[in-house]
């Protein structure tokens, strides 16, 4: 059996090396006699590159040549990798990704096209890299029933607030850091304003509770504004802030609360202890609990092996689909935005009676020296939009950040 490979950056060459390195033992548990790499689609050339023969620029090699049973695809974004995915599934090839935008944006049609043709359409790394998730959810957490998925979903906005903490860096600076590291990219905006993170809990939503949730369908704050301020009240509260991703059943499972933002978590939480580029999933069912499912959340090896797992599973059901997917939503199926409800820190320069006016009573934050005039507090349980009308009663608010109750 052969296997194709599209795209050969970060991900694509580390699929190569997990390929080579760990061949023996890839085939015997593949169940098949043999599983080569033959072709490896890029425009660009390898000199040099233990794989330079098999690279070639012509996708039709691929689509046509039925001993490419598997294709991998590697190339990130949805042009052209959405139309090459869709042929190789509709040409009986079982495709495995790593793109978390294909599969959030296009992932109902492709597993509908994969249903067609009877092969599989699988994307373990599209959402927590190397970590496993995805097979735990549709298999081994199958016996509950999941309320609530969330988690800290992108490695270079945790790497960045936990330079904030640990070393009381302020936004830029963390960021400058992780960039030369080779964490953040020379443009972070995918990662810094939540769109990386939004697009992994599409996926986990839609697979947890089994309707489509777009990612325009509601909306992502990232970290830009957190201050060295937020931090010290954050300490002074006895937690954190991370960029959580979630999504909660509500109405008995009629609707989903989604929400991307950074929040305070209790230093007693299960992820307030997840720093540096590290990644935790947290995943809550009716029978079980809360499970937390930790590692790394991107880097070349630990998501290759992501994927050449799927590959295997491909090679293993070969002629046999996995029966797994979600369907389209009905329309405000996603609760908006203001109705989402919580806990919530507040910075103003308010006065306390004037705060409890508006909230009723609240619960203070103290730090020392704390700006002038200022006050901190966390909010009794609120609707976003009610939050936002008592905000504009107040005196300059500094401010916003949710409170997570895990």
């Amino acid at each position: 059996m052969y296997v194709a490979i599209m795209g050969y950056g970060t991900v694509g060459s580390g699929v190569a090396e997990v390929l080579k390195k760990n061949h023996a033992h890839i085939v015997k548990k593949s169940l098949q006699d043999s599983l080569e790499l033959k072709y490896i689609l890029d425009l660009r050339t390898f000199p040099g590159d233990p794989n330079e023969s098999l690279v070639t620029d012509d996708f039709n090699k691929i689509l046509s040549d039925p001993e490419v049973k598997i294709v991998v695809e590697t190339m990130g974004g949805l042009k052209p990798a959405y139309d090459f995915v869709l042929a190789c599934l509709n040409a009986g090839k079982s495709v495995v990704t790593s793109n978390k935008e294909l599969v959030a944006a296009k992932g109902i049609e492709l597993l509908e096209a994969a249903k067609a043709n009877n092969v599989n359409f699988l994307f373990e790394a599209s959402v927590g890299g190397g970590i496993p998730i995805i097979r735990p959810i549709i298999q081994c957490l199958s016996a509950n029933k999941i309320t609530e998925v969330a988690g800290i979903l992108n490695g270079t906005t945790n790497y960045i607030l936990t330079r904030m903490f640990s070393d009381g860096a302020d936004f830029e600076d963390a960021l400058a850091d992780a960039q030369e590291l080779g964490y953040a990219e020379r443009d972070p905006s995918a990662d810094v304003d939540g769109i990386d993170a939004c697009r992994k809990i599409c996926i986990l939503a839609d697979l947890c509770f089994g309707k489509e949730v777009k990612p325009d369908s509601f909306s992502t704050e990232g970290i830009r504004d957190i201050t060295k301020t937020d931090v010290k009240y954050a300490e002074a509260w006895g937690g954190v802030i991370k960029l959580v991703a979630s999504a909660k059943a509500v109405n008995g499972g009629r609707n989903v609360s989604v929400c991307v933002s950074p929040a305070l978590i209790s230093g007693e939480s299960q992820l307030a202890c997840v720093s540096g580029v590290f990644n935790a999933i947290l995943v809550r069912g009716n029978a079980l609990g809360d499970a937390v499912f930790y590692g790394r959340g991107a880097g070349k090896l630990p998501t290759a092996s992501a994927v050449v797992a799927d590959v295997i599973d491909c090679a293993r059901h070969l002629g046999r689909r996995k029966p797994f997917g979600w369907v389209k939503s009905p329309e405000g199926y996603v609760l908006p935005d203001d109705e989402f409800k919580g806990k919530f820190f507040v910075r103003c320069d308010s006065s306390f009676e004037e705060i409890a006016d508006t909230f009723g009573k609240v619960e203070y934050i103290n730090i020392e020296d704390p700006p002038e005039n200022e006050k901190a507090f966390i909010t009794p349980m609120i609707t976003k939009g009610d939050l936002n009308k008592k905000c504009e009663t107040l005196r300059e608010v500094k401010s916003v950040i949710r409170v997570t109750d895990y």
